[in-house]
Protein backbone atom coordinates (compact mmCIF):
# COMPACT_ATOMS: atom_id res chain seq x y z
CA UNK A 1 0.00 0.00 0.00
CA UNK A 2 1.18 3.23 -0.99
CA UNK A 3 -0.97 6.67 -0.39
CA UNK A 4 0.20 10.03 -2.48
CA UNK A 5 0.31 12.32 0.63
CA UNK A 6 0.44 15.21 -2.04
CA UNK A 7 -2.94 14.16 -3.52
CA UNK A 8 -6.51 15.84 -2.28
CA UNK A 9 -8.54 13.94 0.17
CA UNK A 10 -11.48 13.88 -1.83
CA UNK A 11 -9.55 11.92 -4.48
CA UNK A 12 -7.53 10.12 -1.23
CA UNK A 13 -11.38 8.80 -0.48
CA UNK A 14 -12.49 7.98 -3.52
CA UNK A 15 -15.07 11.30 -3.57
CA UNK A 16 -16.24 13.41 -6.08
CA UNK A 17 -15.01 16.59 -5.12
CA UNK A 18 -17.58 18.68 -4.62
CA UNK A 19 -19.33 20.14 -1.49
CA UNK A 20 -22.19 17.36 -1.02
CA UNK A 21 -20.76 14.07 0.35
CA UNK A 22 -22.07 10.95 0.73
CA UNK A 23 -21.20 10.46 4.10
CA UNK A 24 -21.50 6.90 4.17
CA UNK A 25 -19.37 6.63 1.45
CA UNK A 26 -16.71 8.37 3.43
CA UNK A 27 -16.54 6.48 6.50
CA UNK A 28 -16.50 3.28 4.78
CA UNK A 29 -13.38 4.57 2.55
CA UNK A 30 -12.05 5.94 5.37
CA UNK A 31 -12.25 2.79 7.56
CA UNK A 32 -10.61 0.62 4.87
CA UNK A 33 -7.92 2.76 4.47
CA UNK A 34 -7.54 2.98 8.14
CA UNK A 35 -6.73 -0.90 7.89
CA UNK A 36 -5.19 -0.42 4.91
CA UNK A 37 -2.20 1.91 6.44
CA UNK A 38 -2.60 1.15 10.57
CA UNK A 39 0.69 1.21 11.97
CA UNK A 40 0.66 -2.10 13.59
CA UNK A 41 0.11 -3.88 10.04
CA UNK A 42 3.85 -2.25 9.79
CA UNK A 43 5.48 -2.90 13.23
CA UNK A 44 7.49 -6.11 11.72
CA UNK A 45 8.88 -3.63 8.63
CA UNK A 46 12.22 -1.80 9.22
CA UNK A 47 11.72 1.77 10.71
CA UNK A 48 10.94 3.68 7.48
CA UNK A 49 8.63 1.77 6.24
CA UNK A 50 6.77 2.11 10.08
CA UNK A 51 7.36 6.10 9.73
CA UNK A 52 5.51 6.07 6.06
CA UNK A 53 2.87 3.99 7.07
CA UNK A 54 2.57 6.47 10.59
CA UNK A 55 2.35 9.31 7.90
CA UNK A 56 -0.25 7.37 5.15
CA UNK A 57 -2.26 6.83 8.92
CA UNK A 58 -2.29 10.80 9.67
CA UNK A 59 -3.14 11.80 6.04
CA UNK A 60 -5.97 9.71 6.14
CA UNK A 61 -7.19 10.92 10.12
CA UNK A 62 -6.94 14.74 8.85
CA UNK A 63 -8.91 13.98 5.37
CA UNK A 64 -11.44 12.33 7.49
CA UNK A 65 -11.57 14.96 9.80
CA UNK A 66 -11.70 17.81 7.22
CA UNK A 67 -14.42 16.34 4.92
CA UNK A 68 -16.59 14.72 7.16
CA UNK A 69 -17.28 18.47 8.75
CA UNK A 70 -19.05 20.73 6.88
CA UNK A 71 -17.44 24.19 7.77
CA UNK A 72 -13.97 22.40 7.06
CA UNK A 73 -14.93 20.80 3.96
CA UNK A 74 -15.91 24.01 2.62
CA UNK A 75 -12.45 26.10 3.20
CA UNK A 76 -10.78 22.90 1.98
CA UNK A 77 -12.88 22.92 -1.42
CA UNK A 78 -12.07 27.02 -1.28
CA UNK A 79 -8.28 26.44 -0.72
CA UNK A 80 -8.34 23.57 -3.96
CA UNK A 81 -10.03 26.37 -6.30
CA UNK A 82 -6.98 28.58 -5.02
CA UNK A 83 -9.41 31.02 -3.61
CA UNK A 84 -8.41 32.54 0.17
CA UNK A 85 -11.50 32.95 2.48
CA UNK A 86 -9.73 35.12 4.12
CA UNK A 87 -10.50 34.03 7.74
CA UNK A 88 -7.85 36.18 8.97
CA UNK A 89 -7.48 39.25 6.41
CA UNK A 90 -11.19 39.30 5.01
CA UNK A 91 -13.21 40.46 8.33
CA UNK A 92 -15.46 42.61 6.57
CA UNK A 93 -19.29 41.85 6.73
CA UNK A 94 -22.51 43.45 5.54
CA UNK A 95 -23.81 45.96 8.39
CA UNK A 96 -26.84 43.54 8.19
CA UNK A 97 -25.13 40.27 9.39
CA UNK A 98 -23.32 42.53 11.40
CA UNK A 99 -26.75 43.93 13.21
CA UNK A 100 -27.83 40.42 13.22
CA UNK A 101 -24.97 39.55 15.01
CA UNK A 102 -25.41 42.00 17.73
CA UNK A 103 -28.63 41.19 18.25
CA UNK A 104 -28.14 37.30 18.89
CA UNK A 105 -25.37 38.17 20.81
CA UNK A 106 -27.26 40.57 23.25
CA UNK A 107 -30.22 38.22 23.73
CA UNK A 108 -27.66 35.40 24.52
CA UNK A 109 -26.43 37.32 26.90
CA UNK A 110 -29.54 38.61 28.62
CA UNK A 111 -30.40 34.81 28.30
CA UNK A 112 -27.34 33.65 30.47
CA UNK A 113 -27.73 36.89 33.26
CA UNK A 114 -31.26 36.15 33.72
CA UNK A 115 -30.47 32.52 33.84
CA UNK A 116 -32.83 31.52 31.46
CA UNK A 117 -31.93 28.08 30.30
CA UNK A 118 -34.97 27.41 28.06
CA UNK A 119 -34.37 30.77 26.04
CA UNK A 120 -31.32 29.82 25.59
CA UNK A 121 -32.11 26.05 24.14
CA UNK A 122 -34.42 28.06 21.84
CA UNK A 123 -31.78 30.59 20.49
CA UNK A 124 -29.59 27.35 19.93
CA UNK A 125 -32.42 25.58 18.09
CA UNK A 126 -32.98 28.63 16.12
CA UNK A 127 -29.21 29.53 15.40
CA UNK A 128 -28.72 25.85 14.51
CA UNK A 129 -32.04 25.90 11.96
CA UNK A 130 -30.27 29.55 10.51
CA UNK A 131 -26.80 27.60 10.21
CA UNK A 132 -28.71 24.72 8.19
CA UNK A 133 -30.20 27.05 6.09
CA UNK A 134 -26.79 28.83 5.89
CA UNK A 135 -24.79 25.73 4.59
CA UNK A 136 -27.70 24.67 2.07
CA UNK A 137 -26.80 28.29 0.32
CA UNK A 138 -22.62 27.23 0.65
CA UNK A 139 -23.54 23.42 -1.04
CA UNK A 140 -24.99 25.72 -3.67
CA UNK A 141 -22.40 28.44 -4.04
CA UNK A 142 -19.90 25.64 -4.66
CA UNK A 143 -21.39 22.50 -6.21
CA UNK A 144 -24.64 24.47 -8.93
CA UNK A 145 -22.88 27.90 -9.34
CA UNK A 146 -19.22 27.47 -8.82
CA UNK A 147 -19.38 31.22 -7.08
CA UNK A 148 -16.72 30.62 -5.16
CA UNK A 149 -17.03 34.54 -3.59
CA UNK A 150 -20.49 34.13 -1.97
CA UNK A 151 -19.14 30.83 -0.50
CA UNK A 152 -15.94 32.18 1.09
CA UNK A 153 -18.46 34.58 2.43
CA UNK A 154 -20.88 32.06 3.47
CA UNK A 155 -17.89 30.64 5.20
CA UNK A 156 -17.15 33.66 7.40
CA UNK A 157 -20.78 34.10 8.30
CA UNK A 158 -20.73 30.41 9.44
CA UNK A 159 -17.79 30.68 11.25
CA UNK A 160 -19.61 33.64 13.22
CA UNK A 161 -22.52 31.16 13.83
CA UNK A 162 -20.80 28.72 14.62
CA UNK A 163 -18.78 30.62 17.18
CA UNK A 164 -21.78 31.90 18.65
CA UNK A 165 -23.58 28.33 19.29
CA UNK A 166 -20.24 27.80 21.34
CA UNK A 167 -21.09 30.26 23.31
CA UNK A 168 -24.79 29.62 24.10
CA UNK A 169 -23.38 26.19 25.02
CA UNK A 170 -20.90 27.36 27.19
CA UNK A 171 -23.52 29.66 28.76
CA UNK A 172 -25.45 26.50 29.35
CA UNK A 173 -23.23 24.41 30.48
CA UNK A 174 -22.25 27.24 33.25
CA UNK A 175 -25.78 27.84 34.16
CA UNK A 176 -26.54 23.63 34.24
CA UNK A 177 -23.74 23.47 36.89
Amino acid sequence: MSIDLQQDFFTLFGLPRRFELDERALEAAFHDLQTEVHPDRYAHLPEADKRRSMQWATRVNEGFRTLRKPLARAMYLLELAGVDAGLETNTAMSPEFLMEQMEWREAVEEARAAGEVDELEHLHQRLRQHGREMLAGLQQALDQQGDLEAAAETVRRLMFVEKLQHEIDDALEALES
